[in-house]
């Protein structure tokens, strides 16, 4: 089966203050958005060293922090910037149309 790539609302651009993170729940998936200077960026809401909630954590910069064991991940792109995690988060293209954030994701 051919996988679709298609921008989806998840959230009005409001309601992701800057320099905040939130969680949002779009088709199964629960998704971090993190709003740096003005750009959103979406990220899987799951810290990949023990599964804590990423969008719970602080968001300093680009780097979000789990609340649970202090794992730093960049929200641009993903990559680990602090242990105890060793692999990156996964990201998701977004972007902010007509004052609604769309997400692209594959279905």
């Amino acid at each position: 089966m051919k996988t679709v790539k298609r921008f989806v609302p998840v959230a009005r651009a409001g309601d992701v203050p800057p320099g905040e993170a939130r969680v949002f729940a779009v088709e199964g998936l629960s998704l971090a958005l993190a709003n740096v200077e003005g750009k959103i960026y979406a990220i899987d809401n799951v810290c990949t060293h023990d599964d804590g909630p990423l969008g719970e954590g602080k968001l300093q910069g680009s780097a979000i922090e789990c609340p649970r064991h202090g794992a730093r991940f960049d929200v641009r792109t993903g990559a680990v910037l602090r242990m105890p995690a060793a692999f990156p988060v996964r990201t998701y293209p977004a972007r902010i149309d007509n004052g609604e954030i769309l997400v692209e994701i594959e279905t």
